[in-house]
C-alpha cells in the first residue's frame, strides 16, 4: 500500500510528527486495508446486513464487491474527489466505491451553499464531482453519477492508493473549515459492537446524525466494518417518520446528539422503540438526559462518547454519570492520552486528525501532537465536568459563565425537557443570562414554572449564573450537525 501522492495544503503540527502520526494511522488499519476490504472481512462472520434508507436497500454484500460509478474505477485512481450528494445512501455508495482508489475524497454536508462548495473545492484541490446529481456547470470539474445498483465487479486491482478523508468541522461559521484524516485514524476507536446479545444476530444501527458529519460518518463505518445494518436517516425526512422505521425495522442500536434525544424523548412516535444500546455524543450529555435515557429505556446500556472532527474519538463512558472519570486524564498508557491545561481539555492520539487543508490554515496541534479541544472542563473530586465550549462563554460583568452549566442545573429540574441559555447584552454588565425552556408538558402556570426553575438555580448557583430571565417556548432549533443553535440575544 502506498501513501498519498502529495499533501501540500494540509496543515500538521510539524513535518515530522506529520509523518509519524501518518504511519501510526497506517499501521493501524493493518490489512485489509481499504474500506470495501473492511467490509468483505465483516460479512464473513455476518448475517446478511444492509444499508437501510426510506427508499431502498442495500445489502453490504453488494458494497463488498460492486463498484456503484458510472466512471470505470481506475478513471478515477489518484483523483480527488468532491462526493457532493442530495441523498446520504449515494454518499455511503461512494465511499465505499472510491476509498483506496481516490487519492482524497471530500465529503460534503448537505448544508454548504454554492459559494462554500467552490471554495471548498479550490482549497481541497478537487479535480473530480462525483454525486446523485445533475453538472450544473459551475465548479467546472469532471462529473460523474453515482449509481443505486452496482455497475459491475469492482477492480481491486486499482486499490493501490492510501486515500485521505476530508471532512468539514462542525459548529463552523463563515468560511468552511476541513481537516483531512485517513480510513485508520477514522476507525481507530471502533472496537466490538457493544449492547449486542446473539452472536449471529448482526446489530441494526440507526443514527440521528447525517452520515457527511464526523458524528454520522463514525456509526456508518463502523456498522461497514462492523458488518452490522445502519438505517439512514435524511436531512429533511420528519422525526416521526424516521422513529417509525425505527420500530419497522428493529433497530438494537441508536446514536445522536443529546439534543436529538431530547427532542426524541418528546415524540409519541418513539414508543415501541427499544434499543439494546443508546449513545450520545456530540454535545455535553448531562445527568438529566442520561437519567431520561434510563427511565424511558430500562434494559439499554446507555454510553456517552467524547469526539471532535479534529481530535477524533477520545473516550466513551458507560457508568450512567455525566462527565468523566479524573482516572481518564491521568492514566499515561493506552491509545489516547489525554491532559487539561487551564481547565480546557487536550488530547493526543493517532485517531486525530492529520491537519486543516489549506495553505494559510493553521496547525491542528502543538509540536507533541497535542490538540486544544476548546473545551472546558472542572474536576470535582474524582470526576471531570464540561462546563461548554471556550468560545462561548458569557461575561457577566467580568465573571465569565459557560452557558451549558447553567443548562445543566435548568434540565435537571423536574418538568423541564430542554433548555438554551444564551447571554442579553447589557449597557452595564456586558451581558445578561437568560433562558430558553421548553417544559416535558404544557404548564396552565407558567408563573408557577418559572418560580420553580428559579429556586432550584438559586440553591445551586451562584448569583451571577441564575438566568435574569426565563422564556418559555414550543422546541428549541436544532443544527444539521444535531447541536443546539446558539447566538447572542
Amino acid at each position: 500500500m502506498t501513501k498519498a501522492v502529495d499533501q501540500p495544503h494540509v496543515r500538521h503540527a510539524e513535518a515530522g510528527s506529520a509523518a509519524d502520526r501518518l504511519e501510526a494511522h497506517t499501521r493501524l488499519g493493518a490489512v485489509p486495508s481499504s474500506l470495501k476490504d473492511r467490509i468483505k472481512a465483516a460479512l464473513a462472520c455476518s448475517g446478511q446486513p444492509a444499508l437501510i434508507a426510506a427508499e431502498r436497500r442495500v445489502p453490504l454484500a453488494a458494497l463488498a464487491t460492486g463498484a456503484f460509478l458510472s466512471a470505470a474505477t481506475d478513471d478515477l485512481q489518484g483523483r480527488k474527489v468532491l462526493v457532493r450528494t442530495r441523498s446520504p445512501l449515494a454518499a455511503a455508495l461512494a465511499l465505499a466505491s472510491l476509498d483506496g482508489v481516490a487519492a482524497r475524497l471530500i465529503l460534503c454536508p448537505p448544508d454548504l451553499d454554492a459559494g462554500q462548495l467552490a471554495q471548498a473545492a479550490t482549497t481541497a484541490q478537487a479535480d473530480t464531482v462525483v454525486s446523485d446529481m445533475e453538472d450544473d456547470g459551475r465548479l467546472g470539474l469532471a462529473h460523474h453519477r453515482i449509481l443505486f445498483e452496482p455497475s459491475g465487479e469492482s477492480d481491486t486491482t486499482a486499490r493501490s492508493t492510501s486515500t485521505e478523508w476530508a471532512l468539514f468541522t462542525s459548529g463552523t461559521s463563515g468560511a468552511p473549515k476541513m481537516v483531512v484524516h485517513t480510513l485508520a485514524g477514522l476507525t481507530g476507536a471502533i472496537g466490538a459492537q457493544p449492547g449486542r446479545a446473539d452472536a449471529h444476530a448482526p446489530p441494526v444501527w440507526a443514527t440521528f446524525y447525517d452520515i457527511r458529519r464526523y458524528g454520522g460518518l463514525q456509526m456508518l463505518l463502523r456498522t461497514l466494518t462492523g458488518g452490522a445494518s445502519l438505517l439512514i436517516t435524511d436531512a429533511h425526512e420528519p422525526l416521526a417518520d424516521f422513529l417509525g422505521r425505527l420500530r419497522v425495522h428493529g433497530v438494537t442500536h441508536l446514536a445522536g446528539t443529546p439534543s436529538h434525544w431530547r427532542r426524541a424523548l418528546m415524540s409519541p412516535a418513539l414508543a415501541g422503540v427499544s434499543p439494546r444500546y443508546v449513545r450520545l455524543s456530540g454535545e455535553i450529555a448531562d445527568q438529566a438526559v442520561l437519567d431520561s435515557l434510563r427511565a424511558r429505556f430500562p434494559e439499554a446500556a446507555v454510553g456517552h462518547a467524547y469526539a471532535s472532527t479534529e481530535a477524533g474519538v477520545g473516550f466513551e463512558v458507560t457508568d450512567g454519570l455525566a462527565g468523566f472519570p479524573a482516572a481518564f486524564v491521568e492514566r499515561e498508557d493506552g491509545p489516547v492520552r489525554m491532559r487539561v491545561v487551564d481547565g480546557v481539555l487536550q488530547l493526543r492520539s493517532a485517531r486525530t486528525a492529520l491537519g486543516y487543508l489549506g495553505a494559510d490554515a493553521p496547525p491542528l496541534g502543538d509540536a507533541q501532537g497535542w490538540v486544544d479541544t476548546g473545551d472546558l472542563v472542572e474536576r470535582r473530586g474524582e470526576r471531570f465536568h464540561f462546563l461548554g465550549r471556550r468560545s462561548g462563554v458569557i461575561n457577566v460583568g467580568g465573571l465569565k459563565i459557560a452557558p451549558e452549566e447553567v443548562e445543566a442545573v435548568i434540565n435537571a429540574c423536574p418538568g423541564v425537557r430542554m433548555s438554551r441559555v444564551v447571554g442579553r447584552t447589557s449597557p452595564l454588565l456586558g451581558a445578561l443570562v437568560t433562558a430558553e425552556v421548553v417544559l416535558a408538558s404544557p404548564s396552565d402556570d407558567p408563573a408557577g414554572a418559572r418560580s420553580l426553575i428559579l429556586a432550584h438555580c438559586r440553591e445551586r448557583l451562584p448569583p451571577h449564573k441564575t438566568p435574569a430571565s426565563i422564556r418559555f417556548v414550543d422546541a428549541l432549533a436544532v443544527g444539521a450537525a444535531g447541536k443546539l443553535e446558539r447566538r447572542v440575544a
